[in-house]
């Protein structure tokens, strides 16, 4: 099949209009991506589209991985099956309220690293990885009879940077490694950043969520007559930590827009559905502070977080109607909602009592950040012995991100969030010399969009001040927590710090459920060895999306690593989500 970009879209020489929708097929249990995909084509999408983020297939240098969430090639091909067409954006960035956009946080260890410009050291990388990616999607192209019609070059890079070279650079090496099907960028519909983000021979594509006319206008003047497609058409958004309140959207603007348009071009949804930031791999914002993303990405999405229809899915599909024939769709048998009430704890030990279990000590005479140590995400802990003090009256962490919770003596002393870890802090603690100093820091999220995306090393990269004066000699303590079966729960507990609680409950047919967490303070879940993801109490997301494939019939094993000392006796599943 010929694919070619004119007035419109040609496929075979036929003209085609694309209605697409997004689905992430690394927010989607795979035994669930049937049933999203089915979904989309009844409502009468003809392709689908989705970002390949670097970090999940690439997550060590070298170290390469397609297989379970990550095996993009089935994903595709199950769309085939169904007779979708797919969109595809591999860039090395995709933003997408993902950890660091999608690019691998192993670069940040390197020095004199820049990203997404004419950088040697990033590009050999991105180069590297085209190398292993590309061959594995090349196949799939509809000119090799596979269903892949188009492929991003870069996302949204107007509004990051200029470098037009490294835009030409990144397009050759998309041909040179054998994509033949037609290339796009997606940026904001304002001129600089069409300017600054697009390159020739490749499609201009625009991303909004409102304002179709106007912005299509925008598309027109810097391509004058190319397709019009609005890449991204935001139909909804995502929600952060303290944000109050779940974000939702205009359900009669967003439906004028579709409208819209459909009657002018072509169209991604983004999200169709949005799916889950399972594990560690929510991104962050920062413009005057710090806002990582919630577990949650149901973005007020066509389908619920658990992929349940919406009003908005039976509106779009009246309006899809109107341009196409809706295909008659079978769908998958539904999976049901399931609460299997409370569940009460059953076991705790403190982190601090199983700490050498989990992590093998790093001295060092300054600390150094979890890239520099060769980890990626989750938490690291400092610590140090106070030799030459008897009191802590001020505190700074240099070069720190995100969170960190201080402890002397075992006892919490304090919690720095975002710019307080680089803000001296003002304390009165006594203590005998030779005292411990823990600093247990959290990777909450690296910022996944604007110019701080280089600066995004967790832990502490700097080193630390103690009243006044830089304080030397550290152990340092990975706890990316992947090695929880180490934990022995029959070690100490103690009330008030940082522990793992375990919870054993029985499932005689599994359902989707939904994990409430209510009288619980900060931290993470595992199920059944699967990392749910983040909790927290400030919300506004209250319970956690389980899809039904990570429970077993018979007995499953839930973990908390809770680290604010704030904990209850039980958590409750539940029959409904509450996103705030």
């Amino acid at each position: 099949m010929t694919v070619e970009v004119k007035d419109t879209f040609y496929l075979d020489g036929s003209p085609f209009q694309i209605i697409s929708g997004a689905i992430h097929y690394f927010r989607v249990i795979p035994s669930c991506w049937r049933d999203r995909l089915e979904k989309l084509k009844a409502m009468g999408c003809n392709t689908v589209e989705t970002y390949i983020p670097w970090n999940l297939h690439e997550p060590e240098k070298g170290v390469f991985c397609f297989d379970g969430m990550a095996d993009v090639e089935r994903f595709i091909r199950l769309a085939q099956e169904l007779g979708l067409y797919v969109i595809l954006r591999p860039s090395p960035y995709i933003c997408a309220e993902w950890e660091l956009g999608g690019l691998p946080a192993w670069l940040l260890a390197e020095e004199d690293m820049r990203f997404r410009v004419s950088c040697p050291a990033f590009q050999n990388h991105v180069e590297a990885y085209y190398r292993v990616l590309m061959p594995k999607l090349t196949p799939l192209q509809a000119d090799r009879g596979g269903p892949v019609i188009l492929m991003q070059l870069e996302n949204e890079y107007g509004s990051y940077g200029n470098d037009r070279t490294y835009l030409r650079w990144l397009r050759d090496l998309m041909r040179t490694e054998g994509v033949t099907v037609p290339l796009a960028t997606s940026d904001g519909p304002v001129p600089e950043s069409l300017e600054g983000g697009t390159v020739e021979d490749v499609l201009p594509t625009v991303n909004f969520g409102s304002q179709a006319e106007r912005h299509f206008q925008v598309l027109s003047q810097c391509r004058p007559g190319g397709p019009l497609m609005c890449m991204e058409f935001w139909i909804g958004w995502f929600d952060y930590w303290g944000s109050g309140r779940h974000a939702t959207g205009s359900l009669e603007e967003a439906a004028e827009n579709l409208d819209k348009i459909l009657s002018m071009g072509h169209v991604n949804l983004y999200m169709f559905q949005g799916g889950t930031n399972f594990g560690f791999m929510n991104g962050a914002n920062y413009a005057d502070c710090l806002t990582p993303d919630v577990t949650s990405y149901d973005y007020d999405a066509v389908l619920t977080e658990d992929g349940l229809l919406t009003e908005k899915y039976q509106r779009f599909r009246e309006i899809i109607g109107k341009y196409r024939k809706i295909p008659e769709v079978t769908l998958s048998p539904a999976v049901p909602r399931m609460a299997c009430g409370r569940v009460a704890v059953s076991e705790k030990v403190s982190l601090f009592s199983v700490l050498e279990d989990l992590s093998a000590p790093v001295p060092g005479v300054s600390p150094r950040s979890m890239e520099r140590l060769g980890q990626n995400y989750g938490y690291i802990l400092y610590r140090t012995s106070l030799g030459t003090e008897e009191r802590l009256q001020r505190l700074r962490l240099w070069k720190a991100n995100d969170r960190a919770q201080v402890f002397v003596d075992g006892v919490p002393a304090a919690t720095l969030y975002d710019r307080e870890l680089l803000e001296e802090r003002e304390l009165d603690i006594s203590f005998s010399k030779g005292a411990s100093m823990d600093i247990l820091v959290e990777n909450m999220g690296r910022v996944n969009y604007g110019p701080r995306l280089e600066d995004q090393r967790k832990g502490i990269d700097g080193g630390v001040t103690v009243n006044g004066h830089w304080h030397s000699h550290w152990l340092h303590y990975p706890l990316p927590l992947d090695n929880l079966d180490r934990l022995d729960f029959t070690k100490e507990y103690r009330e008030g710090l940082p522990g793992f609680y375990r919870f054993v409950f029985q499932v005689e047919e599994p359902g989707d459920t939904f994990l409430d967490f209510s009288g619980w303070g900060k931290g993470c879940a595992f199920l059944n060895g699967f990392h749910l993801g983040r909790f927290w109490e400030l919300g506004p997301q209250r319970r956690l999306y389980i899809p039904a494939p990570l429970l077993k019939a018979g007995g499953n094993e839930l973990i908390l690593f809770e680290t604010e000392g704030k904990t209850g006796d039980a958590v409750c599943l539940c029959g409904e989500p509450d996103l705030g």
